[in-house]
């Protein structure tokens, strides 16, 4: 059954068992969520001539865009609030992180995005470092959602200053 829903009817139907659980990190982990995700349905601006529709209806792959940031955002924050010395802060961002992560897929290794990275740069005919924008986008646009975007960026600026 799990496997007909949506990503975000997941969300939902994880959020109502958090709240009969008592999970309050899980609950207000979901509730930011779901609102980012809400927020980012409603249309732009909607002319009075047009017929568009008072919702937008995101797909999976937009929801896990969300995520992500939402997930980005987490790693930031843990990052200020550990150079402020606040680990009673930065506790409660890393439980919120565990349960973004649970949403992503599963991050390919290193070794996994170097291979990709590696058959791009042959694919483009990348020279070195200053092919990196002709690299990048074919890499980010296979890699979206496996991988994290600075650890790429690593990867594509090592294998690219290797070839010069």
């Amino acid at each position: 059954m799990t496997n007909d829903l949506t990503l975000k009817q997941r969300l939902d139907a994880d959020l109502r068992d958090a709240m009969r659980a008592g999970d309050e990190t899980r609950k207000g982990t979901l509730r930011l969520l779901l609102t980012a995700v809400r927020n980012a349905e409603i249309p732009p601006e909607k002319s009075e001539a047009t017929d568009a529709p008072s919702r937008l209806e995101l797909n999976d792959d937009a929801v896990l865009q969300i995520i992500q940031r939402q997930v980005k955002q987490r790693l930031d924050s843990i990052e200020a609030y550990d150079k402020a010395n606040r680990k009673d802060l930065s506790a409660i961002e890393e439980a919120e992180l565990v349960v973004l992560r649970a949403y992503l897929p599963a991050q390919m290794s290193r070794e996994e995005v170097e291979a990709t990275a590696r058959a791009v740069i042959e694919r483009v005919g990348a020279k070195g470092p200053a092919d990196k924008g002709k690299v990048m986008g074919p890499v980010m646009a296979e890699l979206r959602g496996k991988a994290d975007g600075s650890t790429i960026n690593a990867v594509v600026t090592e294998l690219l200053a290797s070839l010069s």
